[in-house]
Formats: structure tokens, sequence, C-alpha cells
């Protein structure tokens, strides 16, 4: 058995590489369908994903900790601060959730088309284009490439990754090991957990092949990506041992969960689904995740006739390894967690699409060709629909964020000011007030200290219709706003200029920041 794996790593160093048709191209033509496919990736976000759709709850943690509009929002224990710096150019100095929008759309095109290009001398160009392609068209890839959230960024830093590495055993090819470098930085800034995961089948290659100078080079990507997280761990959460565990609490307890169920019912549009009931989504949503896996073996078997099998194999490896821990290791799902794992699998599959379409001869090709583009076609189809239904969706639910915090600013809640209770931190955000939590994973404060914050700022706390306030807020004026119940404090110094009083800017959730909420 050692005999027969030594044969198999011996045969994939001898392995050549495959010829390109689209190699006898000279200058950028070469590249020019990657280029298409980035171009329509980042113009389909601008054009499906509206723009002023307002930020989610985990985006107004993330861009708070950098805006000049809000304060920053409680950090909890898994969040790494990638995105953070990612959005800084912008959210810095602007509260244009469009122009944010905007700018990470075209960011996140050019990464897919940097991601692709890195792959040009392990595939042919038609299997990346398409490749590209089936990645960029999943409604979830599209919803969530104009968003302040990491799990894309983790994908295209796999992907590029993966192909890096592949390409550092060539000594020659030094813009491969710098692309190695930034690509697991990239992916360790972002979530270095997942970093982690998505890595495993390099770092085992490297150890058993002596790739040491890549094997290096990948080691202090990753670790320049996680030293601010190791770092903050020790600074703000006891040790690293004490920030995992706590990411672990937070995740449900990290351990034997059988989530694929979870996964399924989530295609349908759920960004988060805990708890995880109800019935699965219809069939034809889900379809495509049960041809994925054939697929993907057709892919391996065309890669080995095609002697891509290192390339296909690495690939198929390091997809296992970044899905293993959100299918078995937690209780919940979300469909942006296999990112990393369906950006890996597109080139397998890409190839297996263009084997079955073109292989057979004859009158057999044609038919064999349009049932291809008719499953594919149909493909898109349904992911477009699910993307306009989780669209409106969370367009639907962020506009009640905004109006939420418009009736606050009515009230004479204005900056600065802080708001607890019913979904405070993404309102909080809206209103541009600090947020607050006195139990649960977001737990930052006191009963005590919010208050005696009272006294001194105005203070709000959101309770579902039917619950109970806390103690100190049940003699506070109480409002109706939709299902909430607004018991809030203004202090008199405050409440007296209530009327007169331009409210401090904050964030807005639907356009340029050229007029004040409230």
């Amino acid at each position: 058995m050692a005999g027969s794996a030594h044969a198999t790593l011996a045969g994939l160093r001898r392995e050549r590489r495959p010829r390109d048709p689209a190699a006898r191209v000279r200058g950028p033509w070469a590249t020019a369908p990657l280029a298409a496919v980035a171009a329509a990736y980042a113009l389909a976000q601008l054009l499906l994903v509206r723009p002023g759709m307002g930020l989610g709850w985990d985006e107004t943690v993330y861009v708070s900790q950098v805006s000049g509009h809000a304060p920053a929002a409680f950090f909890s224990a898994p969040r790494a601060r990638g995105v953070s710096l990612l959005v800084a150019p912008i959210a810095s100095w602007s509260s244009s959730t469009a122009l944010l929008r905007t700018y990470l759309a075209v960011l996140s095109g050019l990464a897919l088309y940097v991601s692709l290009r890195a792959w040009r001398r392990l595939f042919p160009v038609r299997v990346l284009a398409l490749a590209g392609a089936l990645f960029a068209s999943l409604w979830v890839t599209l919803f969530y490439g104009p968003q302040a959230m990491p799990n894309l960024w983790v994908a295209l830093g796999a992907l590029t990754a993966v192909a890096c590495f592949l390409r550092a055993r060539d000594r020659g090819d030094r813009a491969a090991l710098w692309g190695l470098a930034a690509s697991a930085t990239l992916m360790a800034w972002m979530r270095p957990t997942d970093a982690v995961w998505v890595t495993l089948p390099l770092l085992a290659l490297g150890l058993v092949r002596r790739h040491w100078r890549a094997l290096c080079v990948l080691l202090a990507g990753l670790a320049a990506g996680a030293a601010e997280w190791v770092i903050e761990a020790y600074v703000s959460y006891g040790g690293l041992g004490r920030r995992l565990s706590a990411g672990s609490d937070i995740q449900g307890g990290l351990g034997w969960h059988f989530a694929v169920p979870d996964q399924l019912r989530s295609l349908g549009g759920r960004a988060l689904c805990r708890p995880c009931t109800g019935a699965l989504p219809h069939p034809l949503i889900t379809l495509w995740w049960f041809v994925l896996p054939p697929l993907a073996v057709l892919g391996l078997a065309v890669a080995v006739r095609a002697r891509r099998r290192a390339a296909t194999t690495l690939a198929l490896a390091c997809a296992a390894t970044a899905a293993f821990p959100y299918l078995f290791l937690i209780g919940y799902a979300a469909p942006r967690f296999l990112l990393p794992a369906y950006a890996l699998l597109a080139l397998p599959v890409a190839a297996a699409l263009l084997h079955l379409a073109t292989a057979p001869r004859g009158p057999w090709r044609r038919a064999a060709l349009a049932l291809v583009c008719v499953g594919l076609a149909g493909h898109l189809a349904v992911q477009l629909a699910v993307l306009a239904r989780t669209v409106d969706g969370a367009t639907a639910s962020h506009r009640d964020w905004s109006r939420t915090a418009d009736r606050l600013h009515r009230l004479g809640v204005r900056p600065p000011c802080l708001l607890t209770g019913r979904q405070a931190i993404p309102i909080a955000f809206y209103t541009g007030c600090a947020s607050a939590a006195t139990s649960g994973h977001n737990a930052n404060s006191s009963v005590a200290v919010i208050a005696r914050t009272a006294r001194r700022m105005p203070v709000a706390v959101l309770v579902p219709e039917g619950s109970r306030p806390p103690a100190y807020a049940r003699h506070w004026p109480v409002s109706r706003f939709d299902d909430v119940l607004l018991y809030h404090a203004v202090p008199p110094a405050r409440s007296t200029r209530a009327g007169s009083r331009t409210p401090a800017a904050a964030p807005d959730p639907a356009g340029p920041d050229a007029g004040r909420r409230g």
C-alpha cells in the first residue's frame, strides 16, 4: 500500500501540464474570456443586488469598526477584522451604502479575475471561464459579492492559493510565490479558522513532497494574516485558547453535527438557518447540490486522461476540507459558509460539463451539447429566482431597521445615544447610537451601567410586543412601533432641544450621505 501511494505521488510529480489552445494567443486577449466573466459578475451584482439594499446585521458590526458615523459594535470572538479593513477606504469617510456596495462589487469582480488567471497554466482557458461563470452565477455568490462579509473573500483566496501552490513547484515562477503569500494572508485575514481548514491538504502535500519553499511561504502568509487575530486574543479575550473556546460556544459548541439537511434548507435563500427547521426547498432549487458530487467525480476522471490529475485532486481535497466543519461540526447552516468549497469544485465540474458537451461523436454530439445548455439555462433561472426573493427579503428587513431609526430620532434618541434590547446592534448602527447587551453572545455591559448612562444621554430599550422591559426601564415613556415597544429615556437637557436640534449624521442605508437622517 505504501508503494502504491509512493507511485501515485511520483506520478503527480512527473505529470505534464496540458496544452492550452489559448496559450498561443499573445497579449491581453489570452485571458479575455476570464476578464469577460469577471466583468459580467461585477455588473450582475450592481444590477441584481441593489446597491441601496442597506447593511445587514453582521455587516453593521464590521463596518462600525471603521465608520465615523456610528460607534463600534461589540466584536465577538469568532470574528476577524479583515472585512473592516477591506471596507475602510470607503466606510471611514462615507456613510453611503450604495457607494460601499459598488466598491465591493468592482473589487470582487477584479478578485475573481485574478483567481481564475492564477490557474491559466494548469487548466485550459475555456474550462476556467466556465468554472468562473458557474461559481459567479450562484445566487449566494452574487448576493454576497457586494456585501461586507468575509466568506467570499476566503473563497477567492482559496482558489488563488491552490493554483499558486501548484505553480510554486516550478522554481522559475516567482509570481506564484507572491500569489501564494498574498492569498494565504487574505484568507487568514478574513477568517483564520477557515484558512486553516482550506489549506490542510496544501500543508500535508508540502510536507510529504518536501516542497519546503512553497510550504514556508504558505505558513508565512497564514501567520501574517492571523497575527492581528492572535494578538487581539491575548489583549481582549484572555488568550488564544479562551478566544477559540468562546468562538465555539457562540457557534453552539463545535462537535459532531450532521448539518447537511440544514445546508439544503438554506439553499432556498435563508441567510442564516439557526435553528434550521421547516421543509426542504423545492427539488428544483436543491437539484444542483445533488448533481455536484457526480460531476466532480467525472471531472477527476477527465483530469486523469488530460494529465491534470494533480491540480484537480488538490482542488477537490481543499474543497472537502473547507466544507467539512460546516457540514459535520456545527449545528446550524448558512449558504455562504460553503463558498470556498463551491469555488474549488467549479473547476472539475466545468471540465466535466465540457467533456459531456463535446466528447460524444456523430449525431449524439449535438444532443449532448443541447442537454448541457438546457441544464445550465434552467440552473441559472433557478439561481436568479432565489436571488431576487432573497434580495427582496433583505431589503425589506433593512428598511424596517431604517424606519425604526427614524422613529427613535423623532423621539429624541439621537447621537450620542445608546440602544439595547431586540436587534439593538443593527438598529443602533442605523440610528448612529452605541449598542449594549447584558446577556447572550454579545454581552458587553451591565444593568447598572445602562441605568447610569440614561442619566446623561438618550437610551432606548427595544422590547418585542408582549414582553416585559428591564426593571430600570419600566417607568420610561413607551412608544409602539410595528411589533416593537420602544422604551426611551431622554435627559431633560437633551429633550428640551429635541425639536430644534439637527440629529448627528447616521449611516444612510439607501444612498449617498447628502442628507441627514431624522
